[in-house]
């Protein structure tokens, strides 16, 4: 952090995590709960790779290799999608290429979330939704930031945020549905052509949370290769509107920049699991959002 930050801030942030780390080291503690299996794997995959003796690779991935490594990070054991990804980084594969299956790996979880259950749900995160620390939501925030960590960091933290990112999103399927949220079936109730028309009926279906028919107008919106900023505009009115459990701006967020990394054939997915999220959050507006456009006499 010290090349990014500078040493002031870079100091801040180092205190601010040593602080949570040790509160969680000792909520651990506890409950008795046992160390995570990253701390010993991670050093293991980087001696059993020799990581960290040799430069990083500029092998470029096919569309072929990043589902099958997708496929790997998202239904696989974590420690069997940290060795994926350290088997990749040493056989040369682009990091950015690995990141970016990684990140389509967390974006597959908001998309086969079946939605809160209401055993688990709250005021601000009913039965059903998927917005705020939802399985999807977190995992495709935290990929996002190890991808951002590894672009900026030396070679040593570049591979081991790497293999921590795939480590964080696996695992998780147990929480998901096999198939994808059915949202294709509204496909055909889809009746705009144009970007106004879609525009609108993707907003009519976000402000009655309606889930499945807002990844469908979105869905639908990009199979006809339209304007992209206009939707994201829509879409950005909610993230800064509406609460989202504290994940709203932040989602949107990390689906703006992966869309802008990934490669074509894959990024819509990213924005019509943003529309599906958007719907969900839909209703619990956010803290101070009144009063900061009555301040600044916006509408």
């Amino acid at each position: 952090m010290l090349d990014v930050a500078g040493k002031e801030y870079a100091g801040t942030l180092l205190r601010q995590s040593v602080r949570y780390c040790l509160d969680v080291e000792q909520r651990m503690r506890d409950r008795k709960y046992m160390p995570s299996p990253i701390r010993a794997l991670l050093p293991q995959l980087l001696d059993e790779y020799k990581l960290l003796s040799k430069p990083l690779g500029q092998r470029k991935a096919d569309d072929a290799w990043i589902e099958e490594l997708t496929a790997t990070v998202y239904g696989s054991t974590r420690q069997r999608a940290a060795e994926a990804v350290a088997a990749a980084l040493a056989d040369g594969f682009d990091p950015e290429a690995i990141g970016e299956a990684i990140s389509l790996a967390a974006n597959r979880l908001v998309l086969h979330d079946p939605g809160r259950l209401k055993k688990n749900s709250s005021d601000q995160k009913p039965p059903g939704c998927v917005h705020g620390d939802s399985v999807g939501v977190h995992a495709s925030d935290a990929a996002n930031a190890w991808r951002h960590i590894a672009r900026v960091s030396n070679r040593r933290n570049q591979v081991a945020s790497l293999i921590v990112g795939a480590f964080h999103t696996a695992g998780q399927t147990k929480w998901n549905t096999e198939q994808p949220y059915p949202y294709r079936d509204q496909l055909d109730n889809i009746r705009g052509k144009d970007v106004n028309a879609l525009l609108s009926e993707t907003e009519e279906a976000i402000r009655a949370n309606d889930q499945a028919r807002a990844c469908a107008a979105a869905h639908r919106y990009g199979e006809l290769k339209l304007a992209t900023r206009p939707l994201f505009d829509l879409l950005l009115k909610y993230a800064v509107s509406q609460d989202g459990a504290l994940h709203a701006e932040k989602y949107y967020r990390t689906v703006r920049e992966e869309y802008a990394t990934i490669r074509p054939a894959f990024r819509w997915r990213q924005v019509v699991a943003l529309a599906r999220v958007t719907a969900s959050e839909y209703g619990f507006p956010a803290p101070g959002h009144q009063q900061a456009c009555e301040l600044l006499k916006l509408s």
